[in-house]
């Protein structure tokens, strides 16, 4: 692949122009931290991963697809434990990238679907500054 400035990609292999790649894990066996996180009511799902994805540093467009994606799987749940994880993730799922990016944002929200409002401690979240060549990844995955 050869990402260009506006963000699209070739992949040279057959010539097609791609706006992102997609990938899935099977099997994955990593165990996501639920220490902290938030308890959303399924009907503001939407609200709040505007809030957090935006202020995360995803852009309007990137938001946009992830909730595209994911509320349809959320928003009708009584509620949803959602955390967003680090360490644990980017371990699990290692990513090599040449040329090394500028800066690099993953974002990976692991989710439980609940029939009650569960207390849990509100996860601090970090701020994102793009510079230069930036990549972006975002995801999740549903823990029953």
């Amino acid at each position: 692949m050869t990402a260009y400035p506006d963000g699209s990609l070739l992949n040279k292999a057959d010539g097609t122009h791609h706006k992102y790649l997609f990938w899935e894990s099977v099997n994955a066996r990593t165990r996501f931290d639920f220490s902290k996180g938030f308890c959303v009511a399924g009907k503001d799902t939407e609200s709040f991963l505007k809030e957090k994805l935006t202020y995360m540093g995803l852009t309007e467009e990137e938001m946009n697809e992830f909730i595209v994606y994911w509320l349809p799987k959320m928003e009708h749940n009584a509620y949803n434990l959602i955390t967003f994880q680090g360490d644990l993730y980017t371990e699990a799922a290692k990513l090599t990238i040449t040329p090394t990016p500028d800066s690099l944002l993953r974002i990976f929200m692991a989710y439980v679907p609940l029939e009650a409002a569960a207390d849990i401690e509100p996860q601090q979240l970090e701020a994102f500054e793009r510079k230069g060549f930036t990549v972006v990844e975002w995801g999740g995955t549903e823990i029953r």
